[in-house]
């Protein structure tokens, strides 16, 4: 993440973490805010808020350049989030913004998850990778059953798990925190049937899933995988129909199931959020109340769920 030295400095930073949180990138975000920053900066030193003239300046001044509708949802999205969080802010109305380039979450149904998996387990090996058919049926189960950002399963060490208990200490994070998970005991099977295979083609690798070249898979490898099983799973829809997903939402999809166990459970889940927090190591309590939001309507109606009390808490990513 790139400094920034305005007085929404501070503001512009957590906004993007935000982002980060659900797994959206926070570039061009990152690139476009930076440009706000150094308007500010250079032109309005004085700004102590994020006034509609502000807004106006400085998109006029971006007018001359590229790119000004996405310049427009950046500041837009800048600015929602300044106001959910309580401070003083002008929001751009959305019909300044030409479009939107927000991906929405998708929660896959029991079958979908259950298709997908059969779909993984029959991934085949070729000659540039001979080993993806044994490491993705376990990463990708392993990123959905603990509810891992992609990262924190790509770049997992095999120090790092304990195979007696099946606590997975989790080192690399968006926030640089350190937490522990525990594996359920089916998932603690899976691994260590896997870890002895892994003994195979390994070479010494500490990553518990090493690419051929004994690093972790790139993030764009992880996704072309996941989305060509995606569309394997759903044949019988078009390329063009077929719901955009991507690894992050394995994540999404594990805390929307904790959610539903634990009102099918009768549990209170105002008193539950905060222990799922921690297990997903989210820095802020709004980032976990956000999966309240990705439920039916109707499931959370009928659940006594009040709505309005989490509003001012989740803002719009």
């Amino acid at each position: 993440m790139r400094e920034y030295s305005s007085i929404f400095a501070a503001d512009l930073k957590d906004y993007l973490k935000h982002r980060e949180t659900f797994g959206f990138s926070t570039r061009p975000y990152d690139v476009l805010l930076g440009a706000f920053d150094r308007f500010c900066c250079e032109i309005q030193p004085q700004t102590n808020s994020l006034t509609r003239q502000l807004v106006l300046d400085w998109l006029a001044k971006e007018s001359e350049k590229s790119g000004t509708h996405h310049k427009g949802d950046a500041i837009r999205q800048f600015g929602k989030f300044l106001a959910y969080s309580n401070k003083t802010a002008y929001v751009l109305p959305a019909n300044f913004v030409k479009h939107s380039s927000q991906f929405i979450p998708y929660i896959m149904t029991n079958m979908e998850l259950t298709n997908f998996f059969s779909t993984v387990d029959s991934i085949k090996p070729n000659h540039y990778d001979n080993r993806k058919q044994i490491i993705f049926p376990v990463l990708f189960r392993l990123l959905y059953t603990c509810g891992l950002r992609p990262n924190e399963g790509r770049e997992l060490q095999t120090a790092d798990i304990n195979f007696a208990t099946g606590e997975i200490f989790i080192r690399h994070n968006k926030q640089k925190k350190e937490r522990i998970v525990v594996m359920s005991k089916d998932m603690l099977e899976m691994c260590r049937e896997y870890a002895d295979a892994r003994k195979i083609f390994a070479n010494g690798s500490e990553y518990f899933f090493p690419s051929p070249n004994g690093r972790p898979y790139a993030p764009n490898r992880l996704c072309e995988i996941f989305k060509k099983c995606w569309k394997s799973a759903n044949p019988d829809i078009s390329s063009a129909e077929v719901p955009a997903v991507r690894p992050y939402d394995l994540r999404h999809r594990f805390a929307s199931e904790v959610m539903y166990r634990l009102l099918e459970d009768g549990k209170n889940l105002y008193a539950a959020l905060p222990y799922l927090r921690a297990y997903m190591g989210h820095e802020n309590f709004s980032s976990t109340a956000y999966y309240i939001h990705l439920m039916p309507e109707n499931l959370v109606k009928s659940s006594g769920i009040d709505m309005v009390s989490f509003e001012n808490i989740i803002p719009e990513v």
